[in-house]
């Protein structure tokens, strides 16, 4: 007993990075941002999104424990083409997505410190702390920091979320209207919200080269059960947490008539209010350093993510003799600049940008989904690997989902 509970804290790390990727822009922003201005009506949605997302995810964990290869390489031997998609997709989302965590991150970090320096060069200054931590600790820092503060902002969610539930919604002002849910508007959000429940379906790839990396780090080769279990963990850990975010919001918020700013720095403080609301004065400065904390953790993995993943695609396909820290380390500085460049460029408006990255993510998910349902599915994974029935079933009703949505989105926004 003792010794299998000592491999399963071996086998643990993987999920709590991506839990700690999920916790970020999706869960302070966009559930937040769907309690404030619906209520509850939205959960519904934030479920579905779990739910049909979840096959894709897994088939990362599954594919690596089985092959001790990254999911890259099963898209590599699905043909050269298949990896071409995979890295002109992700060519087109992960600047975006760099850039709205950090600038999030930044707006948490002025008001953490009661500074009023620009977001933007903050966020300049966030993005080379990460890069340094990542090339001087590597997966290793990384992981030990994440489990820390992944805590603190768990311990500290719930509490303020039994908190707003001991002290109910507030009382909705005389002259409140409330969002019409079919509005054009309303469901440009609401495919934005899914697009990042819990993330991008094409951040399954880091399962993947986490739970590789993990297993270098260790020396220790998971069972599938002892993968699956650290995954499944820090997923069901984002989804109460998702849900956790809307009822603050939805209790603290909705009805008030004030809205979620479009500056990160006021937006940040917005959403650190509403856990006072719920615990009183004197958690503030403990909520603002979660919160911070919260976002920097997202930020650090999507650096760490998108420095592996793109590192990997770039090597597998351009330069196959390359080491792979050469390349993670390359790519990891090119998406760090050209992401500060997006936030200069765009970082008038929080809301646009993070609608903008989150609806990228949701347009190439259902491709992203299509290659991963290929890849578990072939030959190259021994039947003792491969999903159930049920969970096969489970992702091609995903991958029905994610289209019918990607089409009602475009139909929305350019022919209404």
């Amino acid at each position: 007993m003792k010794s299998n509970r000592k491999n399963l804290l071996r086998a643990l790390g993987p999920g709590i990075l991506f839990a700690s990727t999920c916790i970020g822009v999706s869960h302070l922003v966009q559930s937040t941002r769907a309690g404030a201005d619906f209520g509850f009506q939205l959960v519904g949605f934030i479920l579905l999104a779990l739910i049909f997302k979840y096959p894709f995810f897994e088939f990362g964990s599954r594919y690596a424990v089985a092959t001790k290869k990254s999911l890259l390489e099963g898209y590599l031997k699905e043909g050269k083409w298949v990896l071409w998609v995979y890295f002109i997709l992700s060519l087109g989302s992960m600047f975006t997505v760099t850039a709205a965590v950090t600038f999030v991150t930044a707006g948490m970090f002025n008001n953490l410190t009661g500074v009023s320096l620009d977001p933007a060069y903050i966020s300049g200054i966030i993005l080379i702390i990460c890069v340094l931590i990542l090339a001087v600790g590597k997966y290793s820092l990384m992981d030990s920091l994440l489990k820390i503060i992944g805590a603190v902002l768990l311990i500290s969610t719930l509490v303020a979320f039994f908190g707003a539930i001991a002290k109910g919604s507030v009382t909705p002002v005389a002259d409140f209207i409330p969002k019409e849910l079919m509005d054009r508007s309303s469901i440009i959000f609401i495919i934005a919200l899914m697009g990042w429940m819990p993330t991008a379906v094409d951040l399954s790839t880091w399962n993947s080269l986490w739970t590789i990396e993990r297993m270098k780090q260790t020396g220790y080769a998971p069972s599938l059960k002892e993968v699956l279990f650290d995954f499944k963990f820090g997923y069901i850990v984002t989804a109460i947490l998702a849900i956790c975010f809307l009822t603050l919001g939805a209790n603290v918020m909705y009805g008030t008539g004030i809205e979620l700013s479009n500056n990160s720095t006021v937006f940040s403080d917005q959403v650190v209010t509403m856990y006072t609301s719920a615990l009183g004065n004197w958690a503030y400065l403990i909520i603002a350093i979660a919160a911070f904390s919260a976002m920097f953790s997202t930020t650090i993995t999507v650096v760490d993510g998108f420095g592996r993943a793109m590192g990997e695609t770039v090597r597998l396909l351009f330069i196959p003799k390359a080491k792979t820290k050469t390349t993670y380390n390359w790519m990891m500085l090119t998406v760090a600049i050209i992401s500060f460049v997006f936030i200069l460029a765009l970082s008038a408006n929080l809301k646009d940008l993070v609608d903008l990255a989150t609806i990228m993510s949701f347009l190439i998910a259902p491709v992203i989904a299509i290659i991963n349902y290929r890849v578990i599915t072939s030959k190259q994974i021994t039947d003792e690997y491969k999903p159930g029935k049920r969970l096969l079933l489970l992702a091609k009703s995903g991958i029905v989902f994610l289209s019918v949505f990607a089409m009602i989105y475009v139909i929305v926004f350019f022919l209404l």
